[in-house]
Protein backbone atom coordinates (compact mmCIF):
# COMPACT_ATOMS: atom_id res chain seq x y z
CA UNK A 1 0.00 0.00 0.00
CA UNK A 2 0.77 3.64 -1.18
CA UNK A 3 -0.02 6.44 0.25
CA UNK A 4 1.53 10.36 -0.91
CA UNK A 5 1.65 13.10 1.41
CA UNK A 6 1.44 15.83 -0.08
CA UNK A 7 3.42 18.62 1.48
CA UNK A 8 0.98 21.07 1.07
CA UNK A 9 -0.97 19.37 3.23
CA UNK A 10 1.53 19.20 6.45
CA UNK A 11 1.39 21.03 9.63
CA UNK A 12 3.53 24.37 9.48
CA UNK A 13 4.82 27.16 11.76
CA UNK A 14 6.94 30.83 11.34
CA UNK A 15 8.12 32.17 14.23
CA UNK A 16 10.02 34.42 12.13
CA UNK A 17 13.74 32.93 12.83
CA UNK A 18 12.32 29.17 12.48
CA UNK A 19 10.24 28.14 9.89
CA UNK A 20 8.81 24.21 9.89
CA UNK A 21 6.73 21.61 8.12
CA UNK A 22 5.46 18.90 10.81
CA UNK A 23 4.75 15.14 9.09
CA UNK A 24 3.03 14.59 12.15
CA UNK A 25 1.11 16.27 14.91
CA UNK A 26 3.75 18.52 16.21
CA UNK A 27 3.51 22.31 18.88
CA UNK A 28 0.61 23.89 17.71
CA UNK A 29 0.10 21.61 15.04
CA UNK A 30 -2.73 19.01 15.85
CA UNK A 31 -4.55 16.59 13.84
CA UNK A 32 -5.82 13.24 16.13
CA UNK A 33 -5.68 11.39 13.05
CA UNK A 34 -1.88 12.12 12.16
CA UNK A 35 -0.21 11.52 15.20
CA UNK A 36 2.74 8.82 13.79
CA UNK A 37 3.34 6.51 11.56
CA UNK A 38 4.30 3.31 13.40
CA UNK A 39 6.99 4.17 15.82
CA UNK A 40 7.65 6.62 13.43
CA UNK A 41 6.61 10.08 15.98
CA UNK A 42 8.08 13.17 14.63
CA UNK A 43 9.46 14.64 11.10
CA UNK A 44 9.85 18.08 11.50
CA UNK A 45 11.67 19.79 8.24
CA UNK A 46 13.63 22.90 9.92
CA UNK A 47 14.49 26.28 8.31
CA UNK A 48 16.72 28.71 11.42
CA UNK A 49 18.17 31.78 10.24
CA UNK A 50 21.61 32.09 10.93
CA UNK A 51 22.55 33.24 14.80
CA UNK A 52 19.33 31.54 16.12
CA UNK A 53 18.31 27.91 17.42
CA UNK A 54 16.86 26.43 20.21
CA UNK A 55 18.14 26.77 24.30
CA UNK A 56 18.61 24.28 25.85
CA UNK A 57 15.35 22.12 26.71
CA UNK A 58 14.92 18.82 27.95
CA UNK A 59 13.68 15.49 26.37
CA UNK A 60 12.75 11.96 27.74
CA UNK A 61 12.06 8.48 26.57
CA UNK A 62 12.60 9.33 22.83
CA UNK A 63 15.97 8.31 19.92
CA UNK A 64 16.18 11.35 18.54
CA UNK A 65 17.73 12.01 14.92
CA UNK A 66 19.23 15.01 13.29
CA UNK A 67 19.88 15.16 9.95
CA UNK A 68 21.38 18.39 7.79
CA UNK A 69 20.66 19.27 4.62
CA UNK A 70 21.93 22.16 4.15
CA UNK A 71 24.01 24.83 6.77
CA UNK A 72 25.79 23.97 10.42
CA UNK A 73 24.41 22.55 13.02
CA UNK A 74 25.51 22.61 16.64
CA UNK A 75 24.82 20.37 19.18
CA UNK A 76 25.00 20.72 23.33
CA UNK A 77 23.96 18.59 26.07
CA UNK A 78 24.06 18.22 29.92
CA UNK A 79 26.18 15.35 29.23
CA UNK A 80 28.90 17.53 28.26
CA UNK A 81 28.91 17.17 24.46
CA UNK A 82 29.33 19.94 22.12
CA UNK A 83 29.57 19.49 18.51
CA UNK A 84 28.98 20.73 14.63
CA UNK A 85 27.95 19.00 11.91
CA UNK A 86 26.69 19.83 8.05
CA UNK A 87 25.65 18.47 4.95
CA UNK A 88 24.93 15.04 4.90
CA UNK A 89 25.98 14.12 8.12
CA UNK A 90 23.83 13.48 11.35
CA UNK A 91 23.65 13.25 15.17
CA UNK A 92 21.55 11.37 17.05
CA UNK A 93 20.65 11.42 20.36
CA UNK A 94 19.19 8.89 23.63
CA UNK A 95 16.97 10.74 25.38
CA UNK A 96 16.34 7.82 27.68
CA UNK A 97 15.99 8.83 31.71
CA UNK A 98 16.19 12.63 30.95
CA UNK A 99 18.59 14.67 29.16
CA UNK A 100 18.98 18.44 27.81
CA UNK A 101 20.15 19.89 24.50
CA UNK A 102 20.23 22.88 22.48
CA UNK A 103 20.50 22.78 18.56
CA UNK A 104 21.96 26.08 17.28
CA UNK A 105 22.91 27.87 13.79
CA UNK A 106 26.02 29.48 14.58
CA UNK A 107 26.74 29.51 10.85
CA UNK A 108 26.83 32.70 8.32
CA UNK A 109 23.58 30.77 6.01
CA UNK A 110 20.61 29.47 7.07
CA UNK A 111 20.17 26.43 8.47
CA UNK A 112 17.87 23.01 7.12
CA UNK A 113 17.81 20.10 9.12
CA UNK A 114 15.40 16.84 9.08
CA UNK A 115 14.33 16.07 13.00
CA UNK A 116 13.59 12.81 13.82
CA UNK A 117 11.77 11.29 16.74
CA UNK A 118 11.78 7.50 17.41
CA UNK A 119 9.97 6.11 20.05
CA UNK A 120 12.34 3.69 21.77
CA UNK A 121 11.63 0.04 22.63
CA UNK A 122 11.48 0.38 26.38
CA UNK A 123 11.64 3.35 28.63
CA UNK A 124 14.67 4.46 31.03
CA UNK A 125 17.92 3.77 28.61
CA UNK A 126 20.94 5.20 29.97
CA UNK A 127 21.30 8.68 27.97
CA UNK A 128 23.24 8.68 24.82
CA UNK A 129 24.87 11.35 22.18
CA UNK A 130 26.66 10.22 19.08
CA UNK A 131 27.26 11.76 15.54
CA UNK A 132 28.57 10.78 12.39
CA UNK A 133 29.98 12.26 9.09
CA UNK A 134 29.14 10.75 6.38
CA UNK A 135 30.85 10.78 2.88
CA UNK A 136 28.55 12.65 0.56
CA UNK A 137 29.49 9.99 -2.44
CA UNK A 138 28.48 7.26 -0.60
CA UNK A 139 25.04 7.77 -0.76
CA UNK A 140 24.98 8.93 -5.10
CA UNK A 141 23.33 6.60 -6.62
CA UNK A 142 23.27 4.06 -3.68
CA UNK A 143 21.30 3.81 -0.54
CA UNK A 144 23.65 4.82 2.07
CA UNK A 145 22.37 2.86 5.49
CA UNK A 146 23.32 5.57 8.26
CA UNK A 147 20.94 4.51 11.37
CA UNK A 148 20.01 0.78 12.56
CA UNK A 149 18.99 -1.26 15.42
CA UNK A 150 21.28 -2.04 17.90
CA UNK A 151 21.53 -5.33 16.10
CA UNK A 152 22.23 -4.06 12.82
CA UNK A 153 25.57 -2.86 11.58
CA UNK A 154 24.76 0.86 10.51
CA UNK A 155 27.38 3.05 12.16
CA UNK A 156 24.23 4.86 14.26
CA UNK A 157 22.55 2.57 16.30
CA UNK A 158 18.88 3.05 18.08
CA UNK A 159 16.93 1.25 20.74
CA UNK A 160 14.29 0.49 18.02
CA UNK A 161 13.91 -1.93 15.02
CA UNK A 162 14.25 0.53 12.80
CA UNK A 163 16.38 1.56 9.56
CA UNK A 164 17.36 4.53 8.03
CA UNK A 165 19.22 5.33 4.59
CA UNK A 166 19.76 8.36 2.10
CA UNK A 167 20.11 8.59 -1.35
CA UNK A 168 21.16 11.29 -4.13
CA UNK A 169 19.64 10.03 -7.10
CA UNK A 170 20.63 11.26 -10.93
CA UNK A 171 18.94 12.74 -12.96
CA UNK A 172 16.70 9.93 -15.14
CA UNK A 173 19.31 7.41 -12.82
CA UNK A 174 16.48 4.42 -11.42
CA UNK A 175 16.85 2.47 -8.13
CA UNK A 176 14.39 -0.07 -5.77
CA UNK A 177 13.67 -0.35 -2.27
CA UNK A 178 12.10 -3.91 -0.73
CA UNK A 179 9.85 -2.85 2.01
CA UNK A 180 8.68 -6.96 3.37
CA UNK A 181 6.25 -8.83 4.86
CA UNK A 182 5.79 -7.30 7.83
CA UNK A 183 7.30 -3.98 7.11
CA UNK A 184 6.34 -0.09 6.46
CA UNK A 185 8.99 2.80 5.60
CA UNK A 186 8.52 6.18 5.25
CA UNK A 187 9.93 8.04 2.21
CA UNK A 188 11.15 11.91 2.29
CA UNK A 189 11.60 13.83 -1.39
CA UNK A 190 13.84 16.19 0.78
CA UNK A 191 15.10 18.24 -2.21
CA UNK A 192 14.51 17.32 -6.32
CA UNK A 193 11.51 15.66 -7.91
CA UNK A 194 10.76 11.97 -9.10
CA UNK A 195 7.91 9.01 -9.34
CA UNK A 196 7.76 6.12 -7.36
CA UNK A 197 5.81 3.68 -8.65
CA UNK A 198 3.75 6.14 -10.85
CA UNK A 199 3.33 8.75 -8.00
CA UNK A 200 5.00 11.94 -8.63
CA UNK A 201 6.66 13.26 -5.18
CA UNK A 202 7.93 16.91 -5.48
CA UNK A 203 10.37 18.63 -3.13
CA UNK A 204 9.76 18.40 1.17
CA UNK A 205 6.56 15.47 -0.03
CA UNK A 206 6.18 12.14 1.49
CA UNK A 207 4.95 8.78 1.14
CA UNK A 208 3.68 6.23 3.14
CA UNK A 209 4.88 2.74 2.02
CA UNK A 210 3.09 -0.74 3.66
CA UNK A 211 4.41 -4.05 2.80
CA UNK A 212 5.53 -3.07 -0.93
CA UNK A 213 8.24 -2.49 -3.01
CA UNK A 214 9.07 0.12 -4.84
CA UNK A 215 10.67 1.55 -7.80
CA UNK A 216 12.54 5.47 -7.99
CA UNK A 217 12.93 7.28 -11.19
CA UNK A 218 14.67 10.28 -10.44
CA UNK A 219 12.93 13.55 -12.55
CA UNK A 220 16.02 15.72 -11.73
CA UNK A 221 18.93 15.14 -9.70
CA UNK A 222 17.02 14.47 -6.23
CA UNK A 223 17.48 13.83 -2.06
CA UNK A 224 16.15 11.43 -0.34
CA UNK A 225 15.14 10.18 2.94
CA UNK A 226 13.78 6.51 3.81
CA UNK A 227 12.73 5.19 7.26
CA UNK A 228 12.12 1.76 7.73
CA UNK A 229 10.44 -0.08 10.62
CA UNK A 230 8.35 -3.00 11.60
CA UNK A 231 4.61 -2.74 10.77
CA UNK A 232 2.56 -1.48 13.32
CA UNK A 233 -1.16 -1.91 13.34
CA UNK A 234 -3.22 1.84 12.69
Amino acid sequence: MLKKIDNKNMGRSNLGWLRSIFHFSFAEYYNPKNMNFGKLRVINDDLVDAGTGFGLHPHKDMEIISYVVSGELTHGDSMGNKNSITRGHVQYMSAGTGVYHSEHNLGEDTLRFLQIWIIPDKAGYEPNYGDYRFNWEDRKNQWLQMVSSKNGTAPIKINQDANIYSLELEMWKQISFQVAEGRQAYLVQIEGSSSVNNIELETRDALEIIEEDINITANETSHFLILELKKEEF
